[in-house]
């Protein structure tokens, strides 16, 4: 019987091979695998994540209702883990900033600091400004925030004593969403003119590049400020929205379709797009079939790199008031308040939009990096 269990088990089945482990790999689980090895490209990955829900779910993340007004420049409120005897504590808290009882001896005015008999206690989940999930989910719960309802300013007011925190994660809705409204029409437009005029040449070619030398000779940003111009102060704001990422897509295209196009040069000399030419296939099966998806790892690159560059165009245009009017609200909107030097010396907490810029910035390109490497290695 031993015999028989030992010869069994000898001709039993052998274990299914790894794939990865004979490079049987597909081309998208090649790249994730090449991606993950990038340590900048997967903090950029999370980073790029984690801004995407913040802006999807920037009811639930901001503290507070961003049009609701308090003290006019309110400092950040340092969230502490110790009363105001020194005596260690678990909870953190948080000190509104109120007037004391001294005056100051030059201009004898109420000094103003922290409110060490009235600590603010915070937490996670808890109750606040009302609001309504997605637009659909009525809801009251906040990620972050005080836990009786006190208003609470981790980056502080602005001029109109509005908290700059909510006011930053709301503006992350805006300012993603010009930037990656543009980056898709400028993608569809710029690859569908790059791969039509890469395959036929010709003519066709010769003057579609001359019209795409017009755009990109155009000087850009006195084109922004005169085209946004003509948009009269009274319309709608859906409209100026609408006409300011037109404006963007019209002059970012041009480029895309460029590298498109030397892409598609390339590949049009391979060796299987002519077997196909060869054996009959038509023009569209040969262009979408055998160029685009090669075209697509360079594309999808280009796109990550191409976010950053509108989102700072965005905030530049929203500082100079050309981008995003009230009631709406944009990174670039916020930094309005910095038009000054006095302001910023004296309010430097109003700068915190510039912080979720660079880290959007920092966040798309760190990603296209670790992209670039992960789709040609080589």
């Amino acid at each position: 019987m031993m015999a028989f269990d030992e010869m069994k088990t000898e001709t039993a089945a052998p274990a299914k091979p790894d794939r990865s482990a004979h490079g049987n790999e597909s081309y998208l689980a090649l790249v994730w695998r090449r991606l993950r090895r990038s340590f900048t490209g997967m903090i950029g990955l999370v980073l790029v994540v984690l801004l995407i829900l913040i802006a999807i779910f920037a009811d639930f993340f901001a503290p507070m209702n961003p049009l609701e007004t308090h003290g006019s420049f309110s400092p950040p409120q340092v969230v502490r883990f110790s009363d105001k005897d020194g005596n260690v504590s678990l909870l953190p808290r948080v000190y509104a900033i109120a007037e004391t009882e001294e005056l100051d001896p030059i201009t004898f005015q109420p000094i103003v600091g922290p409110d060490y008999d009235n600590p603010v206690y915070l937490g996670f989940f808890v109750k606040g400004a009302e609001y309504r999930l997605l637009g659909l989910i009525p809801m009251s719960r906040h990620f972050f925030g005080s836990t009786d309802g006190q208003p609470v300013h981790f980056l502080g007011t602005d001029k109109f004593g509005r908290d700059v925190l909510s006011r930053a994660i709301y503006g992350s809705r805006i300012s993603l969403a010009i930037a990656l409204s543009v980056v898709a029409i400028v993608t569809v437009i710029g690859t569908s003119v790059g791969l039509i005029s890469g395959y036929f040449g010709g003519p066709l070619d010769a003057w579609v590049q001359r019209f795409v030398e017009v755009v990109l000779a155009f000087p850009q940003l006195p084109l922004y400020l005169a085209l946004t111009s003509l948009i009269p102060v009274t319309a709608p704001t859906t409209v100026f929205l609408v006409f300011v990422v037109g404006v963007m897509s019209a002059l970012g295209w041009a480029q895309m379709s460029r590298e498109v196009r030397g892409k598609t040069l390339a590949l049009a000399r391979i060796d299987y797009v002519r077997a196909a030419i060869a054996v009959g296939a038509t023009d569209r099966r040969i262009i979408f079939q055998h160029i685009l998806p090669n075209v697509m790892s360079h594309v999808i690159v280009a796109v990550t790199l191409h976010i950053p560059s509108v989102v700072l165009l965005e905030s530049f245009l929203g500082f100079l008031g050309f981008a995003v009017k009230p009631p709406l609200i944009s990174w670039g909107l916020m930094l309005q308040d910095t038009a000054t030097y006095s302001v910023i010396g004296s309010y430097p907490w109003i700068l915190a939009p510039v912080g979720f810029v660079l880290v959007t910035v920092f966040a798309f390109n760190a990603l296209g990096d670790g992209l670039r490497d992960a789709v040609d290695p080589y």
